[in-house]
């Protein structure tokens, strides 16, 4: 059996078009090497995603083990419409919901917000001139209260907004990994971060003027 996996690059975690279809190709063949590259490439991104998802860390493993596991059994379904880490992020955000539907049905504090669906009608088309919580946290003691933050956001909006601010995710690679429309991912990215400002009012010491409401179109959210 070849090695298809030979010659592919870690430096940077960036795979080119050719590198990852190489890859794709290794573990359908069940190369060996193939999966440790998958493994070293995507396992510490995939548990921070899932993390930030949970409430209790201590779950991440458990659910990042599954996940792996569902992309070795299912790697012959990944048809290159979607890159392969949008592929995977979309497994693991749907163990963290599963998880969280099963083993955390009793109450916790959630934002109040009115009907999502209500929101999509002015979220699609709506600037920002502002920037993300995650951008004006400046400082790994602001960033921690941040992070704290997202565990009482509504598990949807909390995936938008960790997708996109910290993981720094394409609108579209978003909604493709949720698996909603463009407008629904821009609503609940813009819903979330308004969520944070209202959490997190009289906790930091906010700039002026600032907005969080919507989704920032054009500066570039504070990646991790």
């Amino acid at each position: 059996m070849a090695d298809t996996a030979v010659g592919l690059h870690l430096e940077g975690c960036l795979f080119s078009h050719v590198e990852e279809d190489a890859l794709v190709t290794a573990l359908g063949q069940g190369a060996e090497d193939a999966y440790e590259i998958l493994i070293q490439r995507y396992q510490q991104p995939v548990y921070s995603l899932v993390c930030r998802l949970m409430n209790d860390p201590a779950d991440a493993p458990d659910i990042v083990q599954e996940v792996f596991l569902k992309v070795f059994r299912n790697i012959g379904a990944f048809r290159g419409n979607s890159s392969l880490k949008t592929w995977i992020y979309r497994i693991a955000v749907n163990e963290a919901y599963n998880h969280r539907r099963w083993f955390c049905r009793h109450q916790r504090q959630e934002v109040a917000l009115s009907s999502e669906e209500g929101a999509l009608n002015y979220a699609g088309g709506m600037m920002d001139p502002g920037r993300s919580p995650f951008e004006l946290a400046a400082d790994h003691e602001t960033r921690a209260l941040v992070e704290q933050a997202l565990e009482n956001l509504n598990p949807k909006f909390r995936a938008a907004v960790v997708l996109r601010d910290i993981e720094d995710l394409s609108y579209e690679d978003i909604a493709t990994v949720l698996d909603v429309s463009l407008g629904t991912v821009k609503s609940r990215i813009m819903r979330g971060r308004e969520a944070l400002r209202k959490i997190l009012e009289g906790r930091l010491d906010l700039e002026t003027g600032v907005r969080w409401s919507s989704p920032s179109l054009s500066g570039q959210p504070l990646t991790e």
